[in-house]
């Protein structure tokens, strides 16, 4: 960062379209208050759940209020161009005619942004068209971390466990649902979970007893996406490990989850707040070792980038877990909660990096990666 003059223009993107938009407004927020005000210059920017981009000094404030009035609040609608030699925060002025006027030069970007429209690569392509720097996994690894579907296929593909599983669409459910039940139940017995493929947090995850559990989970997956996975169920220790890194990550102590209902719900993590965090993880060395390395080869094998937390399932029926038997990597999510309660930013204080000191890590990494980029040559020379 010593090429900068003065402070970094910072903008912080939160809120967005995905059912994940209260969780986005938690992690803003406390990752707003960590930003030392004498190093950067932050510009909020709010994205409602209708998809309108809002910025101004309380913009935070008023999304978690719920209140999106320009005129009361002074916030302005805002937007990023795709467009490189115009880069920066443009402000819409839509008085008689629809203009632009450039509100802010931004030096990084950092999505605060759960789930879909955020976490899922369409924000990066965005920003990669723009030219600009941001925190984070790109295009490839953000796409294909959110999709539990294809990152399952990738993992097999690179000899990494995975929890066996079926990719089902919406619209097969809605012509054949009794196809899609069989096939369910072929994979293995109840308990079965369902899932929407690209979402976070838990929203939309259900755990089926029973076929009419099943029916009832593919109902609810079905409101969030279009793909739906259905997996078998395993009575599972919840281990989670964070990597930190662009081309040589580095893995965080492992934590344990102790979710306070029947797996590590939405509810759990964000309105109860009663799941118990173990951290570091009661692991032998030898497991801790191997869960850390299968953190970082996941994370390599999709082209991550910046952060990621790597969640695995530990089979507790498992009788030896020597050599990594039962040891099987759950996802991996590029774009972690930064709440107060989140695993991501507490498994690093853990490791020695404060809060403050990984969200300055994470913009160095993101200068680092957009330098990188900038090496790439985009059009073929001509012979002299």
């Amino acid at each position: 960062m010593s090429e900068h003059k003065g402070r970094l223009r910072i903008g912080l993107i939160f809120g967005g379209r995905s059912g994940e938009h209260k969780v986005s407004l938690m992690s803003a927020r406390t990752v707003l208050n960590a930003l030392d005000k004498e190093m950067y210059e932050v510009h909020q920017i709010g994205i409602t759940q209708s998809g309108t981009w809002l910025s101004g000094k309380n913009a935070l404030d008023m999304m978690s209020a719920g209140d999106f009035s320009e005129d009361v609040h002074g916030l302005t609608a805002v937007t990023i161009l795709p467009d490189p030699t115009q880069p920066g925060l443009y402000a819409i002025q839509s008085d008689h005619q629809m203009a632009l006027e450039k509100l802010a030069d931004l030096d990084v970007v950092i999505p605060m942004l759960h789930g879909t429209f955020g976490e899922d690569g369409t924000l990066q392509g965005l920003l990669e068209l723009a030219d600009l720097a941001y925190a984070g996994a790109g295009v490839v690894g953000s796409a294909v971390g959110m999709d539990k579907g294809i990152f399952k296929d990738i993992m097999i593909a690179n000899g990494i466990p995975v929890v066996e599983s079926i990719v089902v669409l919406r619209s097969e459910l809605e012509k054949d649902p009794e196809s899609i039940l069989v096939r369910a139940e072929e994979l293995a017995p109840y308990p079965l979970f369902t899932k929407p493929a690209n979402l976070g947090s838990s929203v939309g995850i259900t755990k089926c007893h029973s076929r009419a559990d099943l029916v009832e989970g593919l109902m609810e997956a079905a409101q969030f996406d279009r793909r739906l996975v259905i997996e078998r169920g395993i009575n599972a220790r919840e281990i989670e490990v964070s990597v930190l890194g662009n081309d040589n990550p580095e893995a965080s102590v492992p934590g344990e989850v102790l979710p306070s209902r029947e797996f590590y719900s939405y509810e759990s993590k964000y309105i109860d707040g009663t799941s118990g965090l173990l951290i570091p993880a009661p692991l032998s060395d030898e497991m801790t070792t191997h869960i850390r390395e299968l953190a970082v080869r996941a994370y390599k094998s999709i082209d991550c980038a910046g952060m990621a937390r790597v969640d695995f399932l530990v089979d507790k029926d498992e009788p030896d877990h020597t050599q990594g038997a039962g040891v099987y990597i759950n996802e991996v999510n590029t774009i972690p909660g930064f709440t107060g309660i989140s695993m991501y930013p507490k498994l690093w204080e853990a490791s020695g990096l404060p809060y403050p000191g990984l969200i300055e890590r994470l913009i160095e990494l993101a200068l680092s990666r957009k330098a990188d980029r900038d090496r790439t040559v985009h059009r073929k020379r001509r012979p002299d």
